[in-house]
């Protein structure tokens, strides 16, 4: 009688179990996950928070990265693919003119998302591109002028005792100034008191007299704005540096202690 009460629940059990399998493959299994989360649905690239819990009550995904991690919801192809809506550009931009006017720079173009993705679609690539240039402008010759200074004690308006009555005076041209501030002096400029006073961010006048013009009505090396330019004191050996002209003036003289260029 016992032997045939255990061969009977021994039955029931194996016919309760074919049964459940039996249910499990042919009747669908309750999908969760992607469809049940809050809008949005689905997420582009990476996203730790895009998550929902599946029938297993595990966590599962339904960002893009979950393709490469395996970890995606039951549903997410059928959800997140079939609506998922890619990045769309538009055309590229012009090239931006190039940063440095004289030498090594960089120039950069960009364009515009048209439709941004959505639905853990394909995200958008990188909207900016950058390249080298090299600045060549009309004002490059001028800045790898060095100019050559001297003290305003040296100031040339003064009449020659030598000139001959019959010799022919020198046109007489009108003098400027130029003011600009100091952004690098060697240490050699600190061995005479007069170019001691070239120093970092100091505001210096220059001033260019007649005999020191060109046939350009300049003097050489006489700065630009915006634009680093080198200098040269012409009593102290090693003394050098560079500067950035701020402003000029025409017909101005420059106040005491000021330079000359030569």
């Amino acid at each position: 009688m016992g032997a045939h009460r255990w061969s009977s629940a021994r039955l029931g059990f194996i016919v309760c179990g074919y049964f459940a399998f039996f249910c499990g493959e042919i009747v669908p299994r309750a999908e969760a996950g992607c469809r049940e989360r809050e809008s949005p649905n689905c997420c582009t690239g990476r996203n730790n928070e895009c998550f929902e819990y599946s029938k297993r009550k595990t966590v599962c995904y339904c960002d893009t990265y979950c393709q490469k991690t395996g970890d995606c919801c039951e549903d997410y192809q059928r959800v997140c693919q079939i609506s998922a809506i890619d990045c769309v550009l538009g055309s590229w931009g012009p090239w931006s003119s190039c940063t440095s006017s004289c030498g090594v720079g960089s120039t950069e173009r960009s364009r515009q998302v048209s439709i941004p993705p959505r639905n853990g679609g394909t995200p958008c690539p990188d909207l900016k591109q950058r390249r080298g240039c090299f600045g060549n402008n009309a004002i490059c010759s001028t800045a790898k002028e060095v100019a050559k200074i001297l003290p305003d004690s040296f100031k040339r308006n003064f009449k020659d005792p030598w000139r001959r009555p019959h010799m022919l005076m020198k046109e007489e041209k009108a003098s400027y100034c130029v003011y600009l501030r100091v952004k690098q002096a060697s240490a050699a400029c600190k061995l005479k008191l007069w170019s001691a006073q070239l120093v970092k961010e100091r505001l210096v006048c220059a001033e260019c007299q007649s005999d020191a013009m060109s046939k350009s009505d300049r003097c050489g090396g006489d700065g630009l704005e915006s634009i680093r330019t080198f200098w040269a004191a012409a009593s102290v050996p090693g003394c050098h540096g560079s500067w950035v002209k701020a402003s000029s003036s025409v017909g101005c003289r420059c106040p005491p202690y000021s330079v000359l260029f030569v």
